[in-house]
């Protein structure tokens, strides 16, 4: 009698980095990549994020056609011209932002959406320059703007080429505030250094994706700088909440209509007027 070997597909099943359970991936996908057991919320790229929170067909991509260049002749492991390489063939991006003109639940707005499979989402000099026209361009057209927040600091082959954007986008910001804008901030998992301590932190409404880690330093370098035990839950959202960092946390499944409604409640006045 012959034995038949079965075989189960690669793929089908996922292990979940916060509870550590194996968890079926089609199960993930249906409840907008958080797991079902924990409620962890995993990373997404621009375009699941695009797909999950903009109304269909909506969006219009800007300054596509931005891409790094290496003006240091950076070289680690490998040289930073073939690192970008990698990253553009690998997640299809010509750098860690997507932004352009969309909707949501209706609502018209401006958006810029950060991706951390590239290189963590690190800010350089395209990055600085996509999120700086991202405001300039919601001011032009009267329009409120939601920046998705995701990286871990600055881009250090760019030295301080990348550095220079934090003050870039921060005076970006202060602009368009200056002119009436709304400026709505997502914070998710992780948003850190550079990021956070420029644009990601000065939104009139700044919420959060519950449990993203939230920070300048990573908290294992400051413990072991301060020699002290760091308060649990230290620099989840739930943390930043408790002392007044945040304005609200906001379940996946409820981004698209919390961010509609506050849309409706927070709209633009430039120069005195509503837009129309």
């Amino acid at each position: 009698m012959s034995k038949r070997r079965s075989t189960i597909p690669d793929g089908l099943w996922m292990k979940c980095d916060a509870c550590g359970k194996m968890v079926y991936k089609r199960e993930v996908e249906q409840a907008l990549w958080v797991c079902p057991k924990c409620q962890y919320h995993f990373s997404l790229t621009a375009p699941q994020r695009i797909r999950i929170v903009l109304d269909e067909g909506s969006f219009q991509e800007a300054d596509a056609d931005i891409a790094p260049t290496d003006p240091l002749k950076f070289v680690d492991r490998i040289p930073y011209t073939e690192r970008l390489q990698e990253m553009q063939q690998a997640t299809g991006l010509k750098d860690a932002v997507v932004s352009g003109r969309a909707k949501i639940d209706g609502r018209e707005t401006y958006v810029a959406l950060m991706d951390s499979r590239f290189i963590m989402a690190s800010m350089g000099s395209v990055v600085g320059e996509k999120i700086t026209r991202s405001f300039e361009r919601a001011a032009e057209l009267r329009l409120p703007i939601i920046i998705f927040c995701a990286s871990g600091g600055a881009r250090m082959q760019e030295g301080c080429l990348s550095l220079m954007q934090m003050i870039k986008t921060s005076a970006a910001a202060r602009r368009y505030r200056d002119q009436g804008g709304v400026y709505i901030a997502v914070l998710t998992n992780p948003t850190y250094a550079g990021v956070m301590a420029s644009f990601a932190s000065l939104g009139d409404i700044i919420v959060a994706e519950p449990k993203a880690l939230i920070g300048f330093t990573g908290a294992r370098v400051i413990q072991q700088t301060l020699k002290a035990e760091l308060p649990p839950g230290f620099q989840t959202a739930e943390f930043m909440l408790e002392h007044g960092f945040l304005d609200r946390i906001i379940h996946r499944k409820d981004l698209r209509r919390e961010l509609a409604l506050l849309l409706d409640y927070c709209k633009p006045v430039f120069n005195g007027k509503p837009p129309a």
